[in-house]
């Protein structure tokens, strides 16, 4: 069965990582909650999406400059009133969940990877229950290649729609394959099943993102892929429930 992650909590239904978001997927029929995490300068860990605040919230800044106590202060912009969570929070909104993780870890607002951040994020995982229940991803390689020293969790390389034309699939699952990454997720998009195939005949697995029209999870379920993120989870959910029935 495909399996469905709700991407940062059901960014279309709940608003973006708020933790009423968090909280409904924590009770939904699906396999996984995808979130992104950034350090603040006193090395509290937060889910949030961008490394600023800027964006979706009523505060500005670069989380990695803020401390917890200012993160914890923006409200989020149609969230319910809901302020950013950190990592220990959401973990605890998990724990008796049968959610799994999926856990980006994303980039400074350089674009570069935060000095020392993986093994914190690994540790905090371990130490509140989920780290056995964690799948890490990145865009950057580099990243992947720092969680390969910290941990043998799986890997999922987020392959952008640049690489993925830039290098070709051939180079793109030559890559992975250096890098002890075993699976590959793309744009919904550039999914079709001439490259699932490559990626699988290669002992890769295959799953794409971005699937948040009814057409989009549609497409990702007729192609069979491993998992694919949503920003509406209940629709994908009830998509699912749908075509198991009339395939019963």
């Amino acid at each position: 069965m495909t399996r469905i992650a709700s991407h940062r909590g059901g960014t279309l239904e709940f608003g973006d990582s708020t933790p009423q978001g968090f909280i409904a997927t924590a009770r939904m029929a699906l396999e996984e909650v995808e979130f992104d995490v950034h350090p603040t300068v006193d090395r509290a860990i937060i889910v949030h999406h961008d490394p600023t605040l800027d964006a979706t919230t009523d505060r500005s800044g670069a989380i990695a400059g803020l401390t917890e106590f200012e993160v914890k202060g923006a409200t989020i912009n149609y969230g319910a009133g809901g302020h950013p969570l950190t990592l220990q929070e959401l973990c605890s909104i998990f724990s008796r969940s049968s959610v799994d993780f999926r856990c980006e870890i994303k980039p400074g607002a350089d674009g570069r990877p935060y000095p020392n951040f993986v093994p914190d994020v690994v540790e905090t995982l371990d130490r509140h229950g989920m780290l056995g229940r964690t799948t890490f991803s990145s865009f950057l390689v580099e990243v992947l290649d720092l969680l390969d020293a910290e941990t043998d969790r799986p890997k999922l390389w987020l392959v952008s729609q640049p690489v993925l034309h830039q290098l070709g699939a051939a180079a793109v699952i030559e890559t992975a394959i250096a890098h002890r990454i075993p699976e590959i997720g793309v744009h919904v998009d550039m999914a079709d099943a001439q490259l699932k195939t490559a990626v699988q005949a290669a002992g890769l697995d295959f799953g794409c993102w971005a699937a948040h029209s009814a057409q989009q999870i549609e497409k990702a379920l007729a192609l069979g892929v491993k998992v694919f993120t949503t920003d509406r989870p209940s629709l994908a959910v009830a998509i699912r429930a749908q075509k198991s029935k009339e395939q019963d």
